[in-house]
């Protein structure tokens, strides 16, 4: 089996090429699984902490050692899903609208989030309507993905839509492994990477319509959240777990990067969950630097 970090893009002269982004991610300080909330989560399966927050650790150097910049909230004792920065909110050149749960047990995640949006955006905004941020947002150049079935409301994409001004596509959850978009479709440079039945037939037909050269991902690779991954336009950084996704993805000119959350997957987190992207969207055109 070929590893992810042996496998090189061919990355002609004029192709894919990374554009530097600002990350938001929290550190799990008070990472552990008291809960179960989603059917990753098992209570009885013991948490390594230490090693959550060195493949944490690992994952903040990958960014930053690939150009770029890491900004770091406090985590909150009592609250340890919070490490799951992408579900706190969308951030979107110079607005913000912080997350609002829909599980009582993470609740208290979308006002610490809010605190710490309002004072780095210009118009910051609580969600009026149930959403979980960038788990179930997607931005693709000038449009948002979003999806609904297990965590988000459809009156949020609506919500959302007014608030950024961007047409927002709406896509229904089907399978409760892939409760949020986030874990069942990653959005590339141009195109997408979706695993086709996580989502309801009639959606699965949207995507294939709207993005026709998609990368279709295989059951083996969304089972271990390969599709809940970061690009850069260049390099996707994703779970080192993944097989067929990393040749697929090197073989259209990008370049994978293996990141080892084991821990984290224990809570039904991998690379995505951790990463809140603020946002600069040139319209038309791919999200570009913050």
């Amino acid at each position: 089996m070929t590893s992810v970090a042996t496998l090189q893009a061919p990355d002609p002269i004029g192709a894919r090429r990374p554009v530097p982004r600002r990350y938001l991610m929290c550190r799990p300080e008070h990472f552990e699984v008291t809960y179960a909330i989603n059917p990753w989560m098992d209570t009885a399966t013991p948490v390594d902490r230490a090693k959550a927050l060195a493949q944490w650790d690992a994952l903040r150097v990958a960014y930053e050692s690939h150009g770029h910049q890491v900004e770091v909230i406090d985590g909150v004792p009592g609250l340890p899903d919070m490490v799951f920065a992408a579900n706190g909110g969308l951030a979107i050149e110079d607005r913000a609208l912080s997350a609002r749960f829909a599980n009582p047990e993470r609740a208290d995640e979308g006002p610490a989030y809010h605190r710490w949006l309002d004072r780095r955006f210009g118009k910051v905004a609580a969600a009026s309507e149930t959403n979980e941020g960038e788990g179930d947002f997607a931005v693709s150049r000038d449009r948002i993905l979003a999806g609904t079935g297990f965590r988000t409301a459809v009156s949020a994409h609506r919500e959302v839509e007014e608030f950024f001004g961007m047409p927002v596509v709406s896509l229904e959850l089907v399978d409760p492994r892939f409760y949020h978009l986030d874990t069942a479709l990653m959005v590339l440079d141009d195109t997408i990477v979706y695993y086709p039945p996580a989502f309801s037939a009639e959606s699965a037909r949207l995507l294939a319509e709207l993005y026709p050269d998609a990368v279709i991902a295989t059951e083996d690779d969304a089972n271990v959240l390969g599709l809940n991954g970061v690009c850069d336009g260049y390099h996707v950084f994703l779970s080192n777990r993944v097989t067929d996704l990393a040749e697929a993805l090197a073989a259209r000119g990008y370049q994978p990067v293996g990141i080892d959350l084991s821990e984290l997957l224990k809570a039904g987190g991998s690379v995505k969950c951790c990463t809140l992207e603020l946002h600069r969207v040139r319209r038309g055109d791919a999200p570009a630097a913050g």
